[in-house]
């Protein structure tokens, strides 16, 4: 079995209204950021998994998005897999 380091980033559809992403530029702007504008805010997750490949990890962390991680009627998601390397073996 491997492990793999997942990130899963999950943002507002963008056709969909985001308030909260609304209320941080309208606060940027009161800040003096003018220049900030079209934020949308949204939430990054990150977890190691133990899968016995790369591609089934993929697999379980597709499922995991579409059954609890992501709102597949308001929110897009995307994630990144990378493996961690295996433990050293010690000496002894």
């Amino acid at each position: 079995m491997a492990s793999f380091q997942v990130e899963v980033r999950v943002s507002p559809r963008a056709d969909l209204l985001d308030p909260q992403g609304k209320a941080v530029e309208q606060a940027l702007k009161r800040l003096g950021f003018a220049g900030a504008s079209s934020v949308r805010v949204g939430k990054l997750i990150t977890l190691t998994l133990e899968a016995p490949s790369r591609e089934e990890a993929h697999r379980l962390v597709e499922e995991m998005c579409a059954k609890l991680l992501a709102n597949p009627v308001t929110e897009d998601y995307s994630f990144e897999v990378a493996p961690l390397p295996a433990p050293a073996a010690r000496e002894g």
